[in-house]
């Protein structure tokens, strides 16, 4: 290689060098800008951390409901709510040991009555405690019978789950005693509470109670105007 051609690349690297630097300086220089931007805006509109906040919960909850499918939405067979042809779903995630549980009754009686269409799945999450598991499955059985309505409100009127009040919410909603302990053994009573459990873990659910309507997912006892105002979006939708 002559001296002269040498030179030639060592100066196009030079160049190429230089062009890189910059390309990145103005990137630093740009987005340093854009940092401050962004700054400047948060700190003169401070209202629009909360809007901020929630479209990033709705994206987040987006994208999980998408994670566990449409599935979600399909009940155990009588464990049903409300209208059960509904054309708006709403699923709750309870615990009949849960306090907060027992005082969303009423806000979701409330519901069916104000929105004619609404289909309320209940998905039972029994992790309060182990008497939790003997009455969720007290209410599949139920549910076998075409008696979930009765049993749920009998199970949460009666106090925390026991042998006791079992057997009295069982009794109230006029179940068919010998029917439901043979149901009690079929596997699909296990698998149901298994598989609510999954979909708890996949969508980040620790508590009761927990709502899913449309595309929206809340936790806790949001209220009769909190699941209202969802129910209404899901039906615009």
């Amino acid at each position: 290689m002559t001296e002269s051609k040498a030179r030639s690349i060592l100066f196009a690297l030079a160049g190429l060098i230089l062009l890189i630097v910059g390309a990145i300086g103005g990137w630093l220089f740009e987005s340093n800008r854009t940092e401050e931007a962004v700054k400047r805006t948060i700190l003169e509109n401070p209202e629009i951390l909360p809007q901020a906040m929630q479209e990033l919960q709705r994206r987040e909850a987006e994208k999980q409901l998408t994670s566990v499918g449409g599935k979600l939405f399909e009940p155990f067979p009588g464990s049903v709510l409300g209208n059960p042809q509904g054309t708006v779903t709403l699923v709750e995630f309870t615990d009949f040991a849960c306090t907060f549980c027992r005082s969303s009754v009423a806000d979701v009686d409330a519901l069916i009555k104000e929105f004619p269409q609404l289909k309320v799945v209940v998905r039972h999450l029994p992790i309060l405690s182990p008497q939790s598991a003997d009455a969720a499955k007290w209410g599949l059985a139920a549910a076998e019978q075409g008696r979930f309505a009765q049993f749920h409100h009998a199970m949460f009127a009666a106090g925390r789950p026991s042998a006791e009040t079992i057997a009295a919410a069982a009794q109230t909603a006029g179940l068919d005693l010998e029917r439901a302990r043979k149901f009690l053994a079929d596997p699909l009573v296990n698998a149901e509470l298994s598989g609510n459990l999954d979909y708890a873990r996949s969508l980040g659910i620790d508590g009761t109670p927990s709502w899913v309507v449309g595309d929206q997912l809340m936790t806790g006892a949001v209220g009769r105007e909190a699941l209202a105002k969802a129910i209404r979006e899901a039906e615009q939708s």
